[in-house]
């Protein structure tokens, strides 16, 4: 209790001297979210003919750095992306209901080195530095992102800073478009234009349910970024930057996990629909947006998610 209580309390501090961004400017931005969710909403979605219409969707098994694979679910959108696995998908404690992980990338290239200078001059610990790679399966490993962490220590949730490296968009199997300008690494080159025959374009906020300790982990790294970062009544922290909220609550380790997605769409619906995909809600329109709850409906707590995010000595995501 002593531990949780200084965790939370250093966390609080961190939102406060957040509060106004990282004091750099934007330099990092919602990228995608991951959650492990119980198998039967897992299969769910694997299986929804409905997401197919809803978003660019598709189930991708990726083999990243050392050989690790890794079977999503993935929504994809104009610039960012969710990612849902169901539990034992992904290898150890990640693969465990209730973790879940976070990417923020930069738009530039060298943004993330100044990310990482930001961490060291905040004085949050030695950012731990990693090269994510993927197999297009010829067996050769091609660069894909730059990553840091604020640490190689956590519960069920982490976030990080990534960068998509130069060698990955050359290589055509990527299927990436061109640069729009000099220096461009950002998510709208990364993603496909296929968001455009679906009703989902983006990304709007996520909430998640995270231990004490692992939002104090998050937080230094979403000021470093740029974010605008304050605390909430009743523990958590908003986080607002680039057009994405970002909602953690902090909670005891049997909580967490993947709560809450908004989504903006192509075009405003006039009804409201109501899909449901196991023990989750996805409630489309009226108007330009969607939301998807997790664990039950709107208002139940959610269920454990898992952890799916990339540190070094497990798999990283795309």
């Amino acid at each position: 209790m002593v531990m949780t209580l200084a965790l939370a309390g250093a966390v609080q501090g961190a939102a406060h001297a957040g509060d106004g961004g990282g004091g750099g400017g934007q330099s990092l931005y919602y990228n995608h979210a991951y959650g492990v969710l119980d198998r039967e909403t897992a299969d769910a979605i694997e299986h929804s003919a409905y997401l197919r219409n809803f978003a660019n969707f598709q189930v991708r098994t990726t083999t990243g750095a050392g050989g690790q694979t890794w079977t999503g679910r993935y929504l994809m959108g104009r610039e960012t992306y969710l990612e849902l696995f169901g539990v034992g998908d992904l290898p150890g404690k990640d693969g465990t209901l209730g973790a879940g992980g976070l990417g923020v990338s930069t738009e530039r290239a060298g943004d993330l080195a100044a990310v990482t200078a930001r961490l060291r001059e905040q004085g949050d610990g030695e950012p731990v530095e990693f090269l994510q790679t993927r197999d297009f399966g010829d067996g050769v490993p091609v660069p894909w992102f730059d990553a840091v962490f604020t640490t190689d220590r956590y519960d069920l949730f982490g976030a990080w800073g990534m960068e998509y490296r130069p060698e990955y968009f050359a290589d055509p199997r990527s299927n990436t478009e061109p640069a729009a300008y000099p220096g461009d690494v950002g998510r709208e080159r990364y993603l496909s234009d296929g968001y455009r025959d679906h009703l989902m374009r983006d990304v709007t906020a996520v909430r998640i349910a995270v231990t004490a300790g692992d939002l104090a982990n998050t937080v230094p790294l979403l000021r470093a970024g740029g974010f605008t970062v304050r605390s909430v009544p009743g523990g958590g922290v908003v986080a607002k930057g680039g057009g994405t909220t970002l909602r953690f609550d902090a909670v005891p380790l049997d909580r967490v996990g993947l709560r809450q997605v908004e989504m903006s769409l192509n075009r405003p619906v006039a009804g409201r629909h109501v899909e449901r995909l196991g023990r989750s809600d996805l409630v489309v329109g009226p108007g330009p947006r969607a939301v998807w709850t997790f664990g039950g409906t709107t208002g139940d707590q959610a269920p454990r998610a898992t952890r799916h995010l990339g540190r070094p000595g497990t798999d990283d995501r795309p």
